[in-house]
């Protein structure tokens, strides 16, 4: 149940109305208390903290975690964001002349942006399987995606949920085929964490990367990296530091690589124990279905203003917590229209490119109400007839 004790969490301005959580997230209140806390704990013994407690407290962080996803603690390493993580395994890989790898044609920017950089390099190919859209069922969209696989193929990437069109994929069917030809499953995570419930081990993929700063608003520049622990050793950090050849080397190699990386602050990773019991004291299974269920009852009605076709099915096969309008933007660029939103109409929401497509992108979270869409919707409608979009 979401409740005005609930919205009130949130640190959010209250002249704004806030449609982007799935940009950045937003902290709740005593989860960011506890990210000050530890940073003041840390300002006021940095050895102490950085040598010792922060090293138990992220210990503790992962056990929460994987006991959250559903893997091993010692599987999972933080990192900063997604993108960094894709950037650990994609420099690592081991990729050669005419090696695939097959993702969509939906993948979010800077992930594309990396593949394509350590595949060029080599002269491997980053073959982005075009999607059909509208998408119709779940299976007409896995036979059309393994089209892609050829003898090359050595991994497939895609996205649980992807960012500007807002489809929640069927990655657990993806990763059992991919399994069963023998090719490597990556999944980006970004949006799913938090917002859908996340089994590692019933997925069954090799590699995944999730946000926690987005939906298990957490602070900023916390997420992680997953890996099976077959595959651990295969993957260099970024930054090598004190961890390789340690003087004191741990029970796991891919902790020491991954974890010790020079001076930083652990605080964002060390609240995610917080994070989740927010969750499981607020019930947050049920304010996903309120907050799915607003989604959902809306994305109809705003295709139409726009005279725009939903690009998937308005069910919890494809949509979640975002829903993505398309639509076309006539008299300005994407960018000033989303400034025109902020300024005239006080609404964040981003307007998002993607190839040659360009979405109106809402997110319904605990703080969001009906409102606060039926106020999208006049501006929407103002503008259309305009002839803006």
């Amino acid at each position: 149940m979401i409740t005005q004790e609930l919205r009130n969490q949130f640190l959010l301005r209250s002249d704004i109305r806030f449609l982007n959580f799935g940009s950045f997230g937003a902290c709740p209140r005593p989860i960011f208390e506890r990210y000050q806390q530890y940073q003041l704990e840390l300002e006021q013994e940095p050895v102490l903290f950085i040598v010792k407690n922060g090293l138990s407290y992220l210990q503790q962080s992962r056990e929460a975690l994987g006991e959250y996803l559903h893997c091993p603690a010692d599987d999972v390493v933080y990192v900063t964001n997604p993108s960094y993580a894709v950037n650990i395994v994609a420099k690592s890989f081991g990729l050669s002349k005419g090696d695939e790898i097959l993702t969509t044609n939906l993948e979010y920017g800077a992930c594309d942006r990396t593949w394509k950089y350590y595949c060029d390099k080599v002269g491997a190919i980053y073959k982005q399987q075009p999607v059909t859209l509208p998408l119709t069922t779940k299976e007409f969209f896995i036979e059309e995606f393994f089209k892609g696989v050829t003898p090359k193929t050595k991994l497939i990437f895609l996205s649980h949920i992807t960012s500007s069109t807002a489809l929640r994929l069927p990655v657990e069917e993806i990763c059992k085929k991919a399994k069963e030809l023998g090719i490597l499953s990556f999944v980006d995570g970004a949006h799913a964490p938090g917002q859908i419930p996340v089994n590692l081990t019933e997925i069954g993929v090799d590699i995944y990367t999730g946000a926690c700063h987005k939906w298990m608003m957490t602070p900023k520049g916390s997420s992680f990296l997953y890996v099976r622990k077959e595959l651990q050793d295969k993957f260099d950090p970024l930054v090598v530091s004190w961890g390789y050849n340690s003087a004191f080397p741990s029970h796991s190699r891919f902790l020491d690589y991954h974890q010790t990386q020079g001076t930083r602050d652990y605080s964002a990773f060390c609240t995610i124990p917080t994070a989740i019991d927010f969750m499981k004291k607020n019930n947050w299974q049920e304010v996903a279905k309120e907050c799915r269920k607003i989604t959902h009852n809306n994305a109809q009605k705003f295709c139409d203003v726009v005279g725009a076709t939903p690009i998937s099915p308005i069910h919890e096969d494809f949509l979640v917590q975002l829903f993505s309008i398309p639509i076309q933007v006539k008299t300005m660029t994407p960018e000033a229209l989303h400034d025109l939103f902020f300024d005239k109409y006080k609404i964040e929401i981003p307007v998002m490119r993607h190839g040659n497509d360009v979405y109106l992108r809402y997110s319904i979270q605990a703080f969001n109400t009906q409102e606060d869409l039926d106020v999208l919707y006049e501006a929407v409608r103002e503008l259309r007839e305009e002839g803006v979009i």
